[in-house]
C-alpha cells in the first residue's frame, strides 16, 4: 500500500515507457488511442447491438469467459476503451462502466453483499446513496448502519456480517474527507472491503483512493468526467489487493466457488456480470464517447475550479450576510488536516454556505444556474434541503451537512470576479 502522504501523480499504463509512467494529464488524453496509419485520434463510436462469431466453438468460449465481445449489454469497444482510460486514471486493474453513478453504487455494493450482510457507511453522503442504502437494500435483506464521525465510529459499528465499508472521498455536500488509510485498516481487519465514492475526487485527479488502501472506487461519470452536463454515466474500478477469502459469496462451493474459478479477477467479473449482464445498466456507446472527451480536459477544469472554490469559500466566510461555510480547504473545517494527506491538488469544487432566505437568493442569481448537478463547466447552485436530500429523514439530512438555509454550489470555470459579483447582488 502506498503511503497516505504520497500523492498519486502518475498513472500506470501499458503504453507508457518502461522507465516512466504517464502523468495523469498525459494518460487522460493518450490512453486507449491506437497508433498507426488510418487510426482515429479519439474514440470511434461503435453503434452495434451484437458482435459476430466464425464458429459455434468461438461463441461457446466467449459466453463462458466473457473475455471478448458478444452482446453490447455486456461489452462494447467504445465502452471498453473508456473503461481502460478510467482504470489507468484511478490506478486500478479493471473497470466496468455503467449507465449512471447510482448504477455504479448499486453494482459495487451487490458485488460483495447479499441477504443477511451488513454495510457500514458514513452519514455525510449524497442523498441518492443514502436512499439506496436505507430504502432499497433492505428490500434485498442487506442492512446498513450510517455513522457520524470518523474511523472510531466506523469501528464501533462493524459486525461479523459486515462485508463493506462505504464512504465518499469528498462528501457531497459537506466536504468531509475520508481518512482512507484508517478506514482501509478497519475494514480489512474485519474481513470487509473498503469502497470509496470518488465522484468529487474527479476520476482520480484529486485523489486515487486505491493507492491508499481502498478496494473499490465507484463514481458518477456524469460529473467532472463528463464535465459539460450533457451525458450520464458511472463506473466501478477494482484495485489489486482486495482479499475475498472471508466473503461467502466468493468462497461457497469449495473448488467450484467463484474465487476458485475466477481467481484474482473474481470481483471484477462479478461486477460486470451483475451490473451489465444481469441488471442491464449498460452505458451507451455515444455516452462513453462523450465521457472520454470530457476526461481529456478534466485536469484543466477541476484544477481551476478547485482554486476558484477555495477563493469563494474564503470570501464567503468573511461575508456579513453569509452564515456557516463548509469547504474542506478552509482551516476551520474538521477535514482540513486530511486535505494535505490525500488531496494535494485541491479540496474540490463543491462548497456549501448558509443564507437567511434561500428562495430569495436563488431567485436573484444571474450567472449561477439552479440545477441539481455537479461538475459542470457552469457554476450550479441548489437548495439540498428541498431537492437532493429532500426525501431522506431530517436527522439524516442534518448528518449529511444539510440545513434549511444551506446552498450547495458546484463551482465552474467562470471568472472569479463575475461569480463574486453575482453572489453579492443575489445576497
Amino acid at each position: 500500500m502506498a503511503s497516505p502522504e504520497a500523492a498519486p501523480t502518475e498513472a500506470a499504463h501499458p503504453e507508457a515507457s518502461a522507465d516512466r509512467a504517464w502523468s495523469y494529464e498525459t494518460a487522460a488524453v493518450q490512453t486507449g488511442i491506437a497508433r498507426g496509419l488510418g487510426q482515429t485520434i479519439g474514440f470511434p463510436v461503435h453503434a452495434a447491438a451484437a458482435f459476430q462469431f466464425s464458429t459455434l466453438e468461438e461463441a461457446q468460449e466467449e459466453f463462458q469467459t466473457n473475455a471478448g465481445l458478444s452482446y453490447a449489454r455486456i461489452q462494447n469497444p467504445t465502452v471498453r476503451a473508456l473503461e481502460g482510460r478510467i482504470t489507468a486514471l484511478e490506478g486500478g486493474t479493471e473497470t466496468v462502466a455503467l449507465a449512471s453513478g447510482q448504477a455504479a453504487t448499486l453494482t459495487a455494493i451487490l458485488s460483495v453483499c447479499r441477504a443477511g450482510d451488513h454495510v457500514v457507511a458514513t452519514s455525510s453522503l449524497f442523498g441518492g446513496s443514502t436512499g439506496l442504502l436505507t430504502n432499497v437494500l433492505p428490500l434485498m435483506g442487506i442492512e446498513t448502519t450510517l455513522v457520524s464521525g470518523g474511523p472510531d465510529a466506523v469501528r464501533a459499528a462493524l459486525r461479523p456480517q459486515t462485508r463493506l465499508v462505504w464512504a465518499e472521498m469528498i462528501s457531497n455536500p459537506s466536504g468531509d474527507v475520508a481518512d482512507l488509510a484508517a478506514l482501509a485498516n478497519l475494514a480489512h481487519a474485519g474481513g470487509a472491503l473498503l469502497a470509496i465514492d470518488n465522484t468529487c475526487g474527479g476520476a482520480g485527479y484529486l485523489c486515487a483512493p486505491l493507492a491508499h488502501g481502498a478496494d473499490l472506487v465507484a463514481q458518477s461519470l456524469t460529473k467532472w468526467a463528463g464535465g459539460h452536463g450533457s451525458v450520464m454515466g458511472g463506473a466501478v474500478t477494482v484495485g489489486a489487493s482486495h482479499d475475498l477469502r472471508r466473503n461467502p459469496i466468493y468462497t461457497d462451493g469449495g473448488d467450484a466457488s467463484l474465487l476458485a474459478l475466477r481467481g484474482v479477477g473474481a470481483l471484477a467479473w462479478r461486477q460486470r456480470w451483475l451490473g451489465a449482464s444481469q441488471m442491464g445498466m449498460t452505458l451507451a456507446p455515444h455516452s462513453a464517447f462523450l465521457i472520454a472527451q470530457g476526461l481529456e480536459t478534466l485536469a484543466l477544469r477541476l484544477g481551476r475550479e478547485s482554486a476558484t472554490a477555495l477563493a469563494l469559500a474564503q470570501w464567503l466566510s468573511a461575508h456579513p450576510r453569509v452564515g456557516a461555510v463548509s469547504y474542506a480547504g478552509l482551516e476551520d473545517h474538521p477535514s482540513f488536516p486530511l486535505v494535505g494527506r490525500y488531496l494535494p491538488r485541491g479540496a474540490g469544487a463543491v462548497l456549501t454556505f448558509e443564507v437567511q432566505d434561500p428562495s430569495a437568493f436563488l431567485a436573484r442569481v444571474q450567472v449561477l444556474r439552479i440545477a441539481p448537478n455537479l461538475g459542470d463547466v457552469r457554476t450550479l447552485v441548489v437548495h439540498p434541503w428541498t431537492t437532493t436530500h429532500g426525501r431522506i429523514p431530517e436527522a439524516a439530512r442534518r448528518a449529511a451537512g444539510v440545513n434549511p438555509g444551506t446552498i450547495r454550489m458546484s463551482v465552474g470555470v467562470e471568472d472569479l470576479a463575475d461569480l463574486k459579483a453575482d453572489i453579492e447582488q443575489a445576497l
